[in-house]
């Protein structure tokens, strides 16, 4: 375990059972987000790069408006 790690969960232990029960939601739910994240990245990486690459394209050549987000 790290020292950081060790300076979070030692402060945590010293809130309320409520409080350490809602950090620990907090992160589990931190955690199952980013391992999500990462399969998601893995599995359809390749083809976000090239979706990206192509809208750079488009931006570069000039084929792409301003947002504006009173429009939407």
């Amino acid at each position: 375990m790290t020292k950081l790690l060790e300076q979070v969960i030692a402060e945590a232990l010293a809130l309320p059972d409520d409080e350490q029960d809602a950090m620990a939601r907090l992160w589990l739910a931190e955690m199952r987000d980013d391992r999500r994240w990462r399969e998601t990245s893995e599995k359809h990486g390749e083809g976000l790069n090239r979706l990206l690459e192509g809208v750079q394209r488009e931006y570069e050549a000039g084929l792409t408006e301003p947002l504006d987000p009173d429009a939407m």
